[in-house]
């Protein structure tokens, strides 16, 4: 499973020590921005599918109305 990139960034910013003490003042804010972070590309990915195809494997068929 790949490690998301916004992760690595706040793993990044946790090893140094100004960086602690920011994320320790900003925790609240970091959750939510990381949240609404994955939220969005959740969104994302469901507007545009991997595979557009598979949905129109199958049209469905609407009755005219006319007997055959």
């Amino acid at each position: 499973m790949p490690i998301p990139k916004l992760a690595t960034l706040i793993g990044g910013l946790l090893l140094s020590k100004g960086g602690r003490r920011m994320a320790g003042r900003h925790a609240g804010k970091l959750a939510l921005a990381t949240l609404a972070f994955q939220l969005w590309e959740q969104r994302r990915a469901a507007k545009h599918p991997i595979n557009p195809q598979a949905g129109k494997a199958h049209p469905r068929r609407r009755w005219s109305g006319r007997r055959v």
